[in-house]
């Protein structure tokens, strides 16, 4: 079958690319560069029109592309324009505000306030702010968290469209600069989300207008009302309606994280995200309610794109469902006209004119991984089924009468027959009643075994076709999840149209909802126990780094040859595709390949965690040790499983994976406090770990909690005192720090308890001291008499609080470079002004991971080597031994 699409859509993404490239992006801004582009592009349709009327197809078809390919290079240039002189983010960059104090902005309310587990949640569509004393008008939006829970001073009663005025110190959302991290920044951008900012108190937001009358503004208030609905009928079970928040309404703000990785874990996240499997659940039961009603075919496919528009007004026309609807909308269109349109064919309609109006979305993971979804049913599924099981459930279809059997295939007509002949065996034997009820019996059981397979099938494709790209976005392998979505995917087909009867039936007729409710939480905690379960599953699912550029470039070129051989069935050449493809998708789950590490040289990157610590080490030989892992927020009491955004999965572990880790030899913890203990849970989930550090036991619930688990992982546990050393690689490791303890364990965690290494390589010295304040700094002088404690490279006690790296400590230290790791305009003032001024004053080259990001330390025993994540801060007076190398254009994020 043609599928002329795919390929207009292929080029035009080329386009696209090609458009984007830094290299040819500088020559495109210029008005010349648009002009040649618009008369290269009148030349090739004269061209293709002028070849198409002379019967000459083939260059016609040349043509055609050429131009679609020229197109798409003008699409990425009209869209990638910078923004506006009034936009948010302009005006930080330019200062003409600056967000270092509180400010009064003004603006709409997007949607109506959502309810959070931890309170309330707002965004405003900008449009003013006053900043020293004149108002400026502004573009952007932002989001408003308020966290106080004070009955006597509510929040003003607010709608979608109401103008309000907030007096707030906003800020950038957060991001770690780190190679490999999660880009939040760039993630809430894509919502329309450019500042976020806290509400101390209700007084601080004032409403200075009413919404005006609008639809946008009366779909908001549908949609607030739909989750409300939920609530009201789940009032003494939160996690169902939780989850059906997200499946039906696209709002996963009460999906606790426990219950986040374990549809993670099992290959059904995309349960929990409103896409396709939910669009498609919808469609089908309005299409299966329109036959069952006997409706026209005009009238039903009328009705349901109708429905499915409504739909995704109502779930804020988020972009994963709009391409799902696009879809279904052609797929109710061919319908409606007698045709059967080809997926692939579809899909690539869809893309095309999403690609039209936003070519920005290609650069898009979830685009790229829901036409990847596409491609693998439509391209290696489709075809399979076709030629295997769906002829055999077509032939179930009136398979009694028999002259239906020369419509069908010898081998399916055979299939007919011996069920027939099956029937009349039991007819020998039994009633002729029964005889029959067992022919339909097993005529069911074949057609719900074939249905089965079919979801089995479909689900192991889209596993082995997206593996590149899930390793690559999400580092993550689940072996369970062809068997999870075996029971996913049909109660998400269930859950979908039940929900919205429920919801609908709520507001016609409450007792009628109430009574639908009841099925709908079997339904939802059966879903949830069955992906716990597969969760469960010891090594069904694990993280690994993404797979090389020319493994991932190899697996879609297989990928691409064996579509195109199943389409055209040519079977050998299919099975070895097959063969290949699963040859290249094996060495992708199991990345055999060594990690990238500096041979010979000792390396430490203090990475930037936001305000903790964690500092990564590899060895000359490349052995590694992982210091603390910075800290996850812990959630708002009581909704502590609500917890925000962790610096392990987020910062670290993506960071270790762009290096290709996927072993640690040892993990310390240098003591339990929250900002260095609470990214090493997803340190040791997601990594295989030799050992477990820990300095001083404390009597600490997250500590105690990081031992269970290493426990249950079999990760020895070793308690490290002063005066153990050990010898690595060539590198001399010794523990400065703490001294030994009383066997009792201490009642909480300390500072001055703080793990203390020293690392001695060649003629070079790294002090890694933890967050250690004077009292234990005097102590370590005391035990040391200020011998052999020189260090090259200093960490920095406790992110350069004042009480800490005191002068007599940084004397006898004497450090060349000082790293700080510490948060973005953190609560607390780190670093200390006293203490920048004390390491000024001694020469010493500071470096920040607030500002400089990632610091990389590598030496060779004898010359040092610095690089950051962004512009090292160069020192006033060079060192010689030190060298500064810049990091690559590409890693340079603008902060």
């Amino acid at each position: 079958m043609k599928i002329p699409a795919v390929a207009i859509a292929a080029v035009f993404a080329g386009g696209i690319v090609l458009g984007s490239r830094q290299s040819l992006a500088a020559w495109f801004v210029s008005p010349f560069a648009f002009l040649v582009l618009f008369l290269a592009a009148g030349v090739l349709l004269v061209c293709g029109v002028w070849q198409a009327r002379e019967n000459h197809l083939g260059s016609a078809a040349i043509f055609s592309l050429a131009l679609w390919c020229t197109l798409g290079v003008l699409a990425i240039r009209v869209a990638d324009q910078p923004l506006p002189a009034t936009h948010v983010l302009t005006a930080v960059a330019a200062h003409r505000i600056r967000l270092a104090t509180p400010l009064r902005w003004q603006g709409r309310l997007r949607d109506e306030p959502r309810r959070l587990p931890w309170g309330t949640g707002i965004e405003v569509e900008l449009n003013q702010v006053e900043f020293e004393g004149a108002a400026q008008s502004i573009a952007g939006g932002m989001r408003v968290a308020y966290a106080a829970n004070d009955p006597a001073h509510p929040l003003p009663e607010l709608h979608a469209g109401d103008e309000v005025q907030i007096t707030a110190k906003a800020r950038l959302p957060a991001v770690f600069k780190d190679d490999g991290a999660f880009d939040r920044r760039d993630y809430l951008a894509q919502q329309g989300i450019h500042l976020v900012a806290s509400l101390r108190a209700a007084a601080l937001m004032e409403r200075i207008a009413p919404a005006q009358p609008s639809v946008g503004n009366w779909l908001a208030g549908k949609r607030a009302r739909l989750r409300e609905t939920l609530d009201a009928l789940f009032p003494a079970a939160p996690e169902p309606a939780g989850l059906l928040r997200a499946m039906l309404l696209g709002d996963r703000s009460f999906v606790d994280r426990d219950e986040s990785k374990s549809f993670q874990a099992t290959g059904t996240f995309h349960v929990l995200v409103l896409a396709g499997l939910h669009v498609s659940a919808l469609a089908f039961f309005l299409f299966w309610c329109g036959r069952g009603l006997r409706l026209r075919r005009s009238v039903t496919s009328l009705l349901a794109l109708a429905l499915l528009l409504a739909y995704v007004a109502v779930v804020e026309q988020r972009p994963p469902v709009v391409r799902a609807a696009l879809m279904a909308g052609m797929v109710f269109l061919g319908w409606r006209l007698f045709r059967r349109l080809d997926l692939l064919n579809s899909a690539a309609v869809a893309a095309l004119l999403i690609l039209l109006a936003r070519p920005l979305e290609l650069f898009d993971s979830s685009f790229q991984l829901s036409f990847l979804a596409m491609a693998c049913i439509g391209g290696l599924a489709a075809p399979w089924l076709a030629r295997t099981v769906e002829p055999y459930s077509r032939a179930l279809r009136g398979w009694r009468d028999v002259t239906r059997d020369s419509a069908h295939a010898p081998r399916q007509a055979q299939f007919r027959i011996d069920l027939r002949a099956l029937e009349g065996w039991m007819s020998g034997r039994l009633r002729a009643r029964t005889a029959r009820f067992g022919g339909t019996g097993l005529a069911a059981f074949l057609s719900v075994s074939f249905r089965v397979w079919e979801i089995f099938v479909l689900s192991l494709v889209m596993q082995i076709g997206m593996l590149p790209m899930m390793a690559t976005e999400f580092h993550r392998v689940a072996l369970a999840g062809p068997f999870a979505n075996l029971v996913a995917v049909p109660l998400t087909g269930v859950l979908v149209p039940l929900g919205f009867l429920t919801l609908g039936a709520a507001h016609v007729f409450r007792p009628a909802a109430q009574i639908l409710a009841v099925p709908l939480g079997w339904l939802i905690a059966l879903l949830t126990h069955s992906v716990a379960w597969f969760a469960r599953l010891p090594h069904w699912s694990y993280r690994i780094p993404g797979p090389p550029r020319w493994l991932f470039c190899l697996f879609f070129v297989v990928f691409l040859a064996l579509a195109a051989a199943m389409r055209m069935g040519a079977r050998r050449t299919a099975r070895a595709g097959f063969a290949a493809l699963l040859v290249c998708g094996v060495l992708i789950a199991v990345h055999p390949f060594s990690p990238r590490v500096s041979a010979g040289k000792l390396e430490v990157t203090a990475l930037d965690v936001a305000q903790g610590d964690s500092i990564f080490v590899v060895f000359p030989h490349g052995k590694t040790l992982l210091i603390d892992s910075g800290g996850a927020f812990g959630g708002f009491r009581p909704q502590e499983r609500f917890a925000g955004p962790d610096p392990g999965e987020e910062a670290v572990s993506p960071y270790l994976w762009s290096r290709g880790f996927q072993r640690l030899d040892v993990v310390a913890l240098t003591h339990a406090h929250q900002d260095h203990i609470g990214g090493l849970t997803a340190i040791l989930e997601n990594f295989r770990v030799g050992r477990l550090w820990i300095g001083r036991e404390v009597s600490s619930p997250a500590q105690a909690a990081l031992e269970d688990l290493a426990r249950h992982k079999h990760i020895p546990i070793e308690h490290e005192r002063r005066g153990e050393t050990f010898d690595w690689d060539g590198v001399h490791g010794e523990v400065l720090w703490p001294e030994a303890a009383p066997e009792e364990i201490a009642p909480s965690a300390k500072n001055d308890d703080s793990l203390v290494l020293r690392l001695a390589f060649g003629k070079r010295v790294v002090l890694l001291s933890g967050d250690i304040e004077k009292e234990s700094e005097r102590q370590i002088l005391a035990e040391t008499n200020g011998d052999s404690l020189h260090a090259d490279v200093l960490k920095v006690g406790h992110h350069g609080s004042r009480n800490s790296t005191m002068p007599e400590f940084l004397e006898k230290v004497h450090p060349q470079v000082a790293l700080i790791s510490a948060g973005t305009e953190n609560p607390y003032g780190h670093p200390s002004p006293e203490v920048l001024e004390r390491l000024g004053e001694a020469g010493v080259r500071i470096l920040r991971t607030d500002k400089n990001g990632a610091i990389h330390v590598m030496t060779d025993g004898d010359k040092l080597e610095i690089s950051c994540f962004l512009a090292c801060a160069e020192p006033e007076h060079a060192v010689p031994s030190v060298k500064t190398v810049a990091p690559e254009q590409d890693e340079q994020p603008q902060d």
